[in-house]
């Protein structure tokens, strides 16, 4: 198409979240690229409507500006305006004046000035065309009073009657309606211009950048928090109007200066083509960081051969975006490097609506992300070439772990999902929960940390039962930091959730055995995976070591009850399941899973967890709600016999666990305990006192000092080893053990020696992050 004397670009409808969008290549227009600017690019993009149906319009170069739905809505009825006064011919003679009389002098002038504002300004300029029409309203009712008693007035009364109606054809669409109020503020049509920018405020992105932000509402959005994700600022806003939260980010790369877009730009087409050699792949370097380093010497060279000045801060974050960009994942990657978020969800259609997700302490968001397909279909050929598993019509199903990002993924495309690719992931924390954090977060309470600390340490076998996004997971890793050091741990898992790596990093002994995803099981690598029941009757034959199932779902049940029952006999067996009570994991073990009753018998413990909405308030909290024993002596249904007895209970209008002291009398394991330690019954609870003490000691220091971060992994399992040594020479050197006394010795070593070390490292590390 030919504007003026200019060729401009070509135009494409593309789809995307049930959306049509007209995307118009803007790369060697001669024109402005802004439909509120420039009258030439607003022809173009009317003219391309009056026979392409779309939604939103792209005008697309090294940035992409998008005019979303209300913004095209006000083009396109000026569009069905034009082509109304076409088809009606307005300006015909017989709408000039009085049916069957043609006036020589006035209908020619009436004709041209119809045809001006009712055809040619209307294609490019609808606002002139509207107040060209109110002027010549205004004109004609003069001329016509000019000649009032005169044959012709009838005439110049017909042509208002004509123009008014074809005002009240304009002012029946939403764009007239909205920039009339607007129209009163200008003195002449020069700055009719202004109106335009107002209301086609575009929203600009780099045209390499698939995903959309949007900042709709701002000025009704309370602001609750503000902190950094990889030089991204994230703001949390409270919406007047919505039960979630608005989670917004306004990455650097959105906010370039032309410069920065132009070599990011050429940087991105330059590097497309780039095949590293084998060289490359055996630096020993990770290869996120080796390329960041090609990047940037491509950069500084594109740079210099465009003369455009760079600093070298410019040079390094410009590397990083263009990383993030053809390695990484995109916008995805912000989201899943904020430590706060724990899922995110991308539902399909993608692009139809933001991404959502869950914040730890904001519950479930709505950003300001929209992920669209065609970066979806990239991202998934990513996990698909790391997973080595397919993704199409017939494996519409893909399950992995993302160890970079500490995050598992599931997708699931069609023929499952019908409207196209659809995400979950949920992000794991880098560094274990563990039960001082637990109860300064109010998910348990110190006496229940002590005594879960307690039966762990004397081997008992334990399921933490719960909903999904219950904190089982959380709950149980915290378990596993009071398994003793000099303890070998065997962790199998489907999906890489629990921090053996990290574990290891601090001193626990442990070999992780990775199974079959339950899910996606299919492909050569899944192939390769070893079934969950075979990896568990491995793990059995690995030695002496304490066992944790990362979660009990199939028939890998009945062998982790033998493993309860023979295997692992003397050792800590751990695992989770997804139940809302003690009876429901019964229920699920025995009548869905196939374990016999009598297997049953052999778990000890049931811990039980839950999401609690406190007096129908829309945010929920993770508490442990239930601690129950599981007694041996009964038959068939252990509610109805007994069989089940709650140690500790929750109580919401207070908050917290309560022990249920009438029931410990009935209580086998504390019996069986005290029986294979020689301990009383008065010292078992002196024990778990202790470990209580320990908790709450840690916490209300860390709080009261003001570094939480003494509640991490690395700091309470050391000093809980220090518990454990100071206990054993107390009793070593005096026979037996002053529990009250051994935790003063405790606490005034903490405070003497450990606190002031560690935090003066805490401090230094927080300065130098800064």
């Amino acid at each position: 198409m030919k504007i003026g004397n200019y060729t401009v670009g070509d135009h494409v409808v593309t789809t995307e979240g049930n959306k049509k969008k007209l995307v118009f290549d803007c790369r060697n227009c001669p024109y402005n690229t802004s439909i509120a600017e420039d009258p030439r690019c607003r022809f173009h993009a009317m003219k391309v409507l009056e026979t392409v149906d779309a939604d939103e319009i792209i005008l697309a170069e090294v940035y992409e500006r998008n005019y979303n739905e209300e913004q095209t809505k006000y083009l396109k009825e000026m569009v069905n305006l034009l082509l109304e006064f076409e088809n009606r011919a307005v300006w015909v003679s017989q709408h000039l004046g009085i049916k069957d009389i043609d006036c020589d002098e006035c209908y020619p002038e009436r004709h041209n000035n119809i045809i001006k504002f009712a055809r040619e300004l209307l294609a490019y300029d609808p606002i002139a065309s509207y107040i060209s029409l109110l002027k010549e309203i205004e004109n004609t009712k003069n001329r016509g009073n000019e000649r009032k008693g005169q044959p012709c007035e009838p005439c110049f009364v017909a042509n208002v009657k004509h123009l008014s109606k074809l005002k009240e054809m304009f002012e029946k669409t939403d764009f007239i309606r909205k920039i009339k109020p607007l129209l009163l503020k200008i003195k002449d049509l020069s700055e009719v211009t202004d109106i335009y920018r107002t209301i086609f405020e575009v929203e600009i992105k780099p045209a390499f950048i698939g995903s959309k932000l949007t900042f709709k509402d701002m000025d009704t959005l309370e602001l609750l928090d503000e902190y950094q994700v990889l030089n991204t600022t994230v703001q949390i806003f409270k919406h007047p109007e919505k039960v979630e939260n608005i989670y917004l980010i306004n990455p650097p790369e959105y906010t370039l200066s032309p410069d920065h877009y132009f070599v990011l730009t050429k940087t991105k087409e330059t590097v497309a083509n780039y095949k590293p050699g084998k060289v490359t792949l055996t630096t020993g370097e990770s290869t996120r960081k080796y390329f960041q380093r090609i990047y940037q010497s491509t950069i500084i060279d594109i740079a210099k051969k465009y003369n455009i000045e760079l600093s070298p801060d410019d040079v390094y974050s410009l590397s990083e975006i263009v990383t993030r960009y053809t390695i990484g994942y995109g916008v995805l990657e912000l989201l899943l490097s904020d430590k706060q978020v724990t899922d995110v969800y991308l539902d399909s259609p993608l692009g139809a609506k933001p991404i959502y997700l869950v914040h730890s302490k904001y519950g479930q968001c709505q950003t300001n992300v929209h992920y669209p397909e065609k970066d979806a279909e990239s991202f998934v050929g990513k996990i698909r070439a790391m997973s080595g598993r397919p993704f199409d019509d017939a494996h519409p199903v893909l399950d992995f772990d993302m160890p970079d990002l500490n995050t598992r993924i599931a997708v699931i495309g069609r023929p499952l999902a019908t409207d196209g690719i659809a995400f979950a992931f949920r992000l794991h924390k880098d560094t274990p929960w563990t039960l001082p954090q637990l109860i300064n977060v109010k998910s348990l309470n110190p006496l229940a940390a002590g005594m879960l600390s307690f039966f762990i340490d004397n081997n008992s076998t334990l399921l933490v039962a719960g909903s999904r996004g219950a904190g089982k997971t959380s709950l149980m890793t915290a378990l596993m930091l009071e398994i003793l050091q000099n303890a070998r741990i065997i962790v199998q898992e489907d999906t890489l959730e629990l921090p053996i790596t990290y574990m290891k990093d601090i001193g626990f002994n442990a070999q992780r055995l990775k199974t079959r995803s339950a899910i996606g099981g299919s492909g050569d690598q899944s192939n390769a995976e070893v079934k969950p029941e075979d990896a568990l009757r491995t793990a059995l034959r690995l030695g002496d070591s304490a066992l944790i199932v990362g979660e009990v779902r199939s028939v890998e049940a009945k062998v982790l009850y033998e493993a309860m029952r023979v295997g692992a006999a003397g050792n800590v067996v751990m695992g989770t399941i997804h139940a809302d009570s003690a009876y429901a994991v019964w229920d699920r073990v025995v009548n869905d899973l196939g374990v016999p009753t009598t297997s049953f018998k052999a778990t000890d413990i049931i811990v039980v967890a839950k999401p609690i909405r406190f007096k129908g308030s829309l945010k929920s909290y993770r508490r442990v709600v239930q601690i129950t024993e599981v007694r041996k002596h009964w038959n068939d249904d252990p509610e109805a016999e007994g069989g089940i007895l709650n140690l500790m209970e929750y109580d919401a209008s207070k908050d917290t666990l309560v022990l249920n002291e009438d029931a410990l009398k009935d209580s086998e394991i504390f019996s069986k305990i005290s029986k294979l330690t020689g301990m009383t019954i008065e010292e078992i609870w002196d024990n778990i006192t202790l470990r209580s003490k320990e908790k709450k000691f840690q916490v209300e220091f860390a709080n009261e000092k003001g570094v939480i971060e003494l509640l991490e992994a690395e700091h309470t399992v050391f000093v809980h080893n220090k518990l454990l040594i100071t206990k054993e020479d107390y009793l070593e050197e005096h026979g037996k053990t002053d529990y009250d006394q051994v935790f003063e010795l405790w606490k005034k070593w903490y405070i003497e020696k450990f606190a002031p070390r560690m935090m003066k490292r805490i401090i230094e590390n927080r300065k130098s992050e800064e």
